[in-house]
């Protein structure tokens, strides 16, 4: 049985550092041994097939090295399935659809995140800013963009993600890996 996977690289192709070229990303994956290889923008954004039944997390540390390799510098990796990506969609307490992509971000984490983590933060004095947890997933909404958001470099501090692997993706960008990941 052939899954189909997203893979999210994170802090790639950002002002000029750590440049991973999405013709070079597709050529590692192939390389690996997975299939129906397809890029999404140039912000380490993946889709492949494999039969192989590793898990997400193996095939992310897999992915991880090899990009390692290939590039020379170390770059953590998340790998979800089409089933995860859908329900990150699905599951968005925001109207989605009322809200242009650059408002509403998701931020992918590499382990369950518990509200306790956050309990430090005045969220009342980030308004109209908000944020709401799901499934390895943080809903992020800012309405000026992520570029203003002060909730955003609020949640990013090290203390708050203590060890576990965070990558942001756009509303857009959140629902087109879950479309292309569809098979």
């Amino acid at each position: 049985m052939t899954t189909t996977y997203g893979a999210l690289l994170r802090g790639v192709n950002v002002g000029g550092r750590r440049k991973v070229p999405m013709a070079g990303l597709r050529e590692v994956l192939r390389g690996l041994g997975h299939g129906g290889v397809r890029t999404h923008l140039q912000s380490g954004n993946a889709v492949f097939t494999t039969g192989r039944d590793d898990g997400e997390e193996a095939l992310a540390a897999e992915l991880a090295g090899a990009v390692g390799e290939r590039f020379g510098f170390a770059v953590d990796v998340l790998v979800r399935d089409h089933t995860y990506l859908a329900s990150v969609v699905d599951d968005c307490p925001f109207p989605a659809a009322e809200l242009e992509g650059r408002q509403l971000h998701a931020v992918y984490f590499s382990e369950p995140v518990g509200p306790e983590r956050f309990a430090s933060l005045d969220r009342e004095s980030f308004l109209p800013e908000e944020f709401r947890l799901g499934d390895r997933v943080l809903y992020l909404y800012a309405p000026d963009g992520l570029g203003r958001s002060k909730l955003a470099d609020a949640l990013s501090r090290p203390r708050l993600l203590r060890n576990t692997v965070a990558t942001t993706r756009n509303w857009n960008t959140a629902v087109k890996l879950a479309e292309l990941t569809r098979g």
